[in-house]
C-alpha cells in the first residue's frame, strides 16, 4: 500500500472516530438537556400557581376558586402557537393539589380526587420541605409515555398548608429533541465532510511531493539522469535537497575514483609505447628507422589527446543532469552539417556518405536519397519536411559525428555510409548505416562501456568514448541510441528523439 494512500487512510480512522465519538456525545446529552430545560420551566410554573391559590386554599373556598376555574378552561380551549417551526394547539399541562396529608383535594384531569398522592415523591418531599418531583410512565411498557412531575409548597401565613404539582409529558417535547438531533447530525456530517476534504487536499499533497521525490530517488536508484523536482519549501522540500547534496558527493567522489583508475589504466600503453620509442631513439639507429619511432611517438601523442579529450567530453555529458538551453534543432540540417565535419575522413577512407529520408510515419530509414560523389559531399536530404526537436544542437551534432566516425571506421573502402531520417508518431530518428562486417554477437551487450571498442578492418584504434557518449547525450534529450547488425549486412546506429508536442 502506498504511503499516500495509507496517511489518507489513518486520517480517515482518526477523524472518523472523532466524529463517532463526538456526535454520540451530542446525541445522548440533546434529550436531557431538553427535560431539564422543560423541569426548570415547571418548577417557576409550579411555584407561580401555588401562590395564586394560596389564600383561596386558607379561606376554603378553593374548590370554587375563580383561578382554578380560569386555569381548567386554559387547558381545555384550543391555542395557536408555532414553536421554532412546531405548531401547539393545546396546552399538555395537568395539575392537582393536595393538602397538608397528601389528599388530593382538586385534578385538573377529573379522574385522582380524593386519592392518597402522600406516598409519591413530589408531595411526600414537598411537604418535607424538599424539592419534590418525579418523572413516572403513564403506560408501564411505553418508554416514551413518562410524565413529569414538579411540585411547590403552598404556603399561608409562614404554614404548609398544602401542595401543587405540575405535570407534562415528556413526549411534548420530543419534536424538539428529534429536530436538534437532525441537526447535530446534519452539522456533523457536513463538517465530516469537510474534515475528510481537507484530509483528501493535504493527503493529495503529501502524496504528490513524496510521489515526485520518490521517482527521482527510483531514477537516482537505476543510473538515469534525473533532476530534483520543485518540492518547495517544506519538510519534504528539505529532505530531498539533502539527498541530492548526498548524491552529488557520493556520486562525486565514486566517478572520480573510476575515472581516475580507467584513465590511468588507459594511458599506460600510449605512455609505453613513447617511452620506449624515446629510449629506442637515444641510440644510433638509421634514419628510417628513427622516422618509424618519431611517428610512433607523435601517433601515440595525438592518442593520448584524444582520449583526453573525448574522456573530458564525456565526463561533461555525464555529470550535466538536464539541458541548461534547449532550441529548436533541424535534423536534416543537423545531418548535413555532420557530414561536412567528415568530408576530410570519408575521402580519405574512400567512402561514399548518402542521405535518405522515410517520409512514412514510423518507418524504417529511407532506402531512397540522392547518392555522394564519393568524396563525402553527397546531397541531401531536403525532400523530406522540417524535422524539428529540441535540444541541444552541439551536443546532437557531437553525437551524430561519433556515429559518423564509427561508420567510416568499419567501411570498406569504396563503401557507402547512409545517414537516414524518419519520423513516427511521436519520435524521430536518424539511422546511420554502414557496409562493415556488422556487429559480433559477443560484443553486442558491450558497446556502450566506457573505454570497450573492436579492432577495426582497416588496423585503427578507437577510444572506447564514442558510443558512450551518445548513450549520455541520447539519454539528456529523452531519447534512446542503439546499435545493431543490420538485416541487409552492415551495421546500424539508431539514435531516436522525442518529437516536441506542437510537432
Amino acid at each position: 500500500m502506498k504511503i499516500g494512500l495509507r496517511i489518507l487512510l489513518g486520517y480517515f480512522l482518526v477523524v472518523g472516530l472523532a466524529a463517532w465519538f463526538l456526535l454520540n456525545v451530542f446525541m445522548a446529552e440533546v434529550k436531557p438537556g431538553v427535560r431539564a430545560t422543560q423541569e426548570d420551566t415547571l418548577v417557576g410554573t409550579a411555584h407561580l400557581l401555588a401562590a395564586a391559590v394560596a389564600g383561596d386554599m386558607k379561606a376554603g373556598t378553593l374548590l370554587s376558586s375563580g383561578v382554578l376555574e380560569r386555569m381548567r378552561d386554559a387547558l381545555r380551549g384550543p391555542i395557536r402557537a408555532n414553536v421554532s417551526g412546531i405548531d401547539r394547539e393545546r396546552l399538555d399541562y395537568r395539575f392537582y393539589i393536595t393538602d397538608a396529608r397528601g389528599i388530593v383535594l382538586y385534578d385538573s384531569d377529573g379522574r385522582d380526587a380524593g386519592k392518597d398522592y402522600s406516598r409519591w415523591n413530589d408531595v411526600y418531599l414537598t411537604l418535607r420541605g424538599k424539592y419534590g418531583a418525579r418523572s413516572t410512565r403513564s403506560d408501564p411498557d411505553d418508554e416514551d409515555s413518562t410524565v413529569m412531575h414538579v411540585a411547590a409548597p403552598i404556603v399561608a401565613q409562614g404554614k404548609l398548608i398544602g401542595v401543587l404539582t405540575v405535570a407534562k409529558p415528556n413526549a411534548s417535547v420530543q419534536a424538539f429533541v428529534e429536530r436538534s438531533q437532525q441537526s447535530i447530525l446534519r452539522g456533523g456530517a457536513v463538517l465530516l465532510g469537510l474534515s475528510l476534504l481537507i484530509g483528501l487536499a493535504v493527503t493529495s499533497w503529501l502524496a504528490r511531493a513524496l510521489g515526485k521525490l520518490m521517482a527521482y530517488v527510483s531514477a537516482v536508484e537505476a543510473g538515469r539522469k534525473v533532476v530534483l523536482p520543485e518540492l518547495g519549501k517544506s519538510e519534504i522540500g528539505t529532505l530531498g535537497r539533502a539527498l541530492e547534496a548526498m548524491r552529488a558527493r557520493l556520486e562525486g567522489k565514486e566517478y572520480a575514483e573510476q575515472l581516475m583508475h580507467t584513465l590511468a589504466h588507459e594511458l599506460k600503453s600510449p605512455i609505453a609505447a613513447i617511452q620506449a620509442s624515446a629510449e629506442l631513439l637515444q641510440e644510433e639507429m638509421a634514419e628510417q628507422e628513427r622516422r618509424h619511432f618519431l611517428g610512433n611517438i607523435v601517433s601515440q601523442n595525438a592518442r593520448q589527446k584524444q582520449l583526453i579529450d573525448k574522456l573530458l567530453a564525456l565526463v561533461r555529458v555525464e555529470q550535466q543532469q538536464r539541458l541548461e538551453a534547449a532550441e529548436s534543432v533541424e535534423l536534416h540540417a543537423l545531418a548535413r552539417q555532420a557530414g561536412a565535419d567528415f568530408a576530410g575522413a570519408l575521402a580519405a577512407a574512400g567512402v561514399t556518405l548518402e542521405y535518405a529520408d522515410a517520409a512514412r510515419e514510423g518507418g524504417e530509414g529511407g532506402e531512397g536519397g540522392e547518392g555522394g560523389d564519393g568524396a563525402g559531399s553527397a546531397g541531401a536530404g531536403d525532400a523530406g519536411a522540417p524535422l524539428l526537436v529540441r535540444g541541444d544542437s552541439l551536443l546532437l551534432r557531437q553525437a551524430l559525428g561519433n556515429l559518423l566516425d564509427n561508420a567510416i571506421g568499419f567501411s570498406p573502402p569504396g563503401g557507402v555510409v547512409r545517414i537516414a531520417l524518419w519520423r513516427a508518431q511521436n519520435e524521430a530518428g536518424i539511422d546511420v548505416c554502414d557496409q562493415g562486417p556488422g556487429v559480433p554477437a559477443y560484443a553486442a551487450e558491450r558497446l556502450f562501456e566506457r573505454f570497450y571498442s573492436l579492432p577495426r578492418p582497416g588496423g585503427g584504434k578507437s577510444t572506447g568514448l564514442g558510443l558512450p557518449f551518445v548513450r549520455e547525450v541520447a539519454a539528456l534529450h529523452g531519447g534512446t541510441v542503439t546499435v545493431a547488425s543490420a538485416p541487409q549486412g552492415g551495421c546500424r546506429a539508431r539514435l531516436v528523439l522525442p518529437l516536441p508536442l506542437a510537432i
